[in-house]
């Protein structure tokens, strides 16, 4: 992102971040992918390296680690500016409003850039951070929002490139500079809340952490009407993932490898009688 947006003059390109607020009215597109497409890859960090990805129920899975902070990583893979809308838990992580991807607040990463969003944007200077705990003691409850415990998304939408006019092609013949691209205004957000309930307090959940340093600044940038791809993942801890099939359970995997061991003959004996001396 451009240096204006970073912690301070001397900030590298990956400490820095921007909020964009969508300039257009836009369609939602429910499309579902991998957690990598040709537009951008999203990766979920413990202690900086990713967790592992199990592919399962036409969805993704990662594997919730109780107690423990975690950085969700943001990488363009494109050579176009984009804008990342970004839920936790149905949150919105700029402002926590449950919304349309089309009207959320937006990160914003320059072309090829790669960063990580630690925690809840909770003013222009700090972040709350992420971490595991479970739905009693999560954000959401706290909120009054459950709806959607258990769900990291991000829509990504490309930057519109700039139209030229029929009197910009001429300049551009005659050897004139074009004229810059018009940016447009913001428009207002709206809030939709979602609400739900759970008793299921040993299933996973995000909760608002400590407070940590993490510098913004609000750009404005003119996007494509569609998002380019919706990426999703699920995380629940290691039980509900064993009760859903998505990672096998030890003792039945264990149980599975004796079976496997089986044979039918080991010995030319009769077989013994539990019976002699009874009766």
């Amino acid at each position: 992102m451009s240096p204006q947006n970073g912690h301070s003059s001397t900030a590298t390109a990956a400490e820095v971040l921007s909020i964009m607020i969508a300039a257009v009215t836009l369609a939602l597109v429910p499309n579902v992918a991998a957690l990598e497409a040709e537009v951008c890859r999203v990766e979920i960090l413990v202690d900086g390296k990713p967790l592992t990805e199990y592919a399962a129920r036409g969805t993704t899975y990662i594997e919730a680690l109780e107690g423990r902070e975690y950085g969700i990583r943001l990488t363009n893979l494109t050579d176009r500016r984009i804008a990342v809308a970004l839920s936790v838990d149905g949150l919105n992580s700029i402002d926590a409003k449950t919304t349309r991807a089309d009207e959320a607040s937006k990160w914003v990463l320059d072309p090829r850039e790669t960063t990580t969003i630690s925690g809840w944007q909770t003013s222009s200077t700090h972040a709350r951070r992420f971490f595991f705990t479970t739905e009693e003691n999560s954000y959401g409850e706290w909120l009054g929002r459950t709806a959607n415990l258990g769900v990291i998304e991000a829509a990504v939408f490309r930057e519109r490139k700039p139209r030229k006019t029929i009197s910009e092609w001429l300049g551009g013949v005659a050897g004139k500079a074009p004229e810059a691209s018009r940016r447009s205004r913001p428009a207002a957000e709206a809030e939709s809340k979602a609400e739900g309930a759970s008793d299921a307090d040993e299933m996973a959940a995000t909760g608002i952490g400590r407070r940590v340093d993490h510098r913004v600044r609000r750009v404005h940038l003119d996007l494509e009407e569609q998002p380019a791809v919706h990426l999703r993942l699920r995380y629940e801890y290691r039980q509900q993932l064993v009760h859903l099939g998505v990672l096998p359970s030890p003792e039945e995997a264990q149980a599975l490898a004796r079976r496997e061991r089986a044979i039918g003959f080991s010995d030319f004996n009769f077989a013994p009688d539990p019976f002699v001396g009874g009766r």
